[in-house]
């Protein structure tokens, strides 16, 4: 199953996302993910898998088990390279071995100091907080995204990590519209306001994090994931199905594109087999009394600055 995307192309409402999937594993869950029906598959320079995900793609092209075509791929813009976006992109498509993109996003709405190329660092100042480039603003690295799309690089480019105000920016000076915002949102963090708002603009909104972060997350950022929360828990028990399928299925319901991450091949299946029940408009009622706005993946330990403050 697909959405229709502002621009007329077609993007598959359940994905694979490949964050933290470990270079040994890439290539056979791409595989097996591929064979359980998924054609859908998000990347990022930063991720650092980019030339494993191209391995498994292209064994995938030359077995004739799917066609370039039939899939849909998306990788990011790295924060050190807004200055770069030509470049990155076409490192991107290199190491995906891919002629063209589905989907490029801007990874996060700010620059940093350049470190190269693919490198995706971030650099940080003598402070210990992460070195932001405040000579490059978000309308000049838009443009450049623009740029793609002209040179056929890329079919669709979006956002991600974009807040309310930002997204109205981007609307503002774009003269193609994003597509998309990739933002982090689950039970415990519906964040109803922007998706709303997104999609009442025609920019339709993907799910990263999906399912709060579980294990990922708590090694991480020290975070709790929604699949341990008691209603969900009861929900689960109600429709006979695992609590991560009740929560993936009330992303769909809210006409979100979800992208959950696993490494394991029972969970790629499991996290696939959410067409065929539907949540009641009770349950889902009952789904936004959970709600915390509580956002589990927040990269300022890293970074030595929280972006989102």
């Amino acid at each position: 199953m697909a959405i229709t995307l502002k621009n007329g192309f077609k993007m598959p409402i359940v994905g694979l996302g490949v964050w933290r999937m470990d270079k040994k594993d890439v290539r056979d869950l791409i595989i097996n993910a591929i064979s359980i029906g998924y054609r859908h598959f998000d990347c990022a320079a930063d991720y650092q898998n980019e030339a494993e995900v191209g391995e498994a793609l292209a064994e995938a092209f030359d077995t004739g088990l799917v066609k370039r075509e039939d899939l849909f791929i998306t990788t990011k813009l790295w924060n050190s390279d807004h200055g770069h976006v030509l470049e990155a992109c076409q490192d991107s498509l290199k190491k995906l071995r891919l002629q063209y993109l589905d989907l490029y996003l801007v990874h996060f709405p700010v620059a940093t100091r350049h470190t190269g190329v693919g490198t995706t660092g971030s650099a940080l100042d003598e402070h210990g907080v992460l070195d932001i480039d405040t000579t490059i603003s978000l309308e000049t690295t838009w443009h450049a995204m623009e740029d793609l799309v002209s040179k056929g690089l890329v079919r669709s480019i979006g956002i991600s990590n974009y807040d309310i105000y930002l997204t109205r920016d981007c609307l503002a000076y774009s003269k193609i519209k994003p597509v998309v915002n990739q933002i982090e949102t689950h039970p415990y963090f519906q964040r109803d306001s922007l998706v709303k708002f997104c999609q009442k603009h025609g920019i339709s909104v993907t799910a990263h994090t999906p399912l709060g972060g579980a294990v990922a997350n708590n090694e991480w950022f020290g975070t709790v994931s929604c699949l341990d929360d008691p209603l969900l828990k009861g929900l689960a028990e109600k429709y006979k199905r695992t609590v991560a399928q009740v929560v993936l299925r009330w992303g769909l319901q809210r006409s979100t594109v979800v992208i959950p991450k696993t490494s394991k091949f029972d969970r790629l299946k499991e996290n696939f087999q959410v067409f065929d029940f539907e949540l009641s408009k009770e349950d889902m009622d009952l789904i936004k009394s959970v709600d915390r706005k509580y956002r589990t993946n927040n990269p300022h330990g890293f970074w030595g600055i929280d972006l989102y403050a």
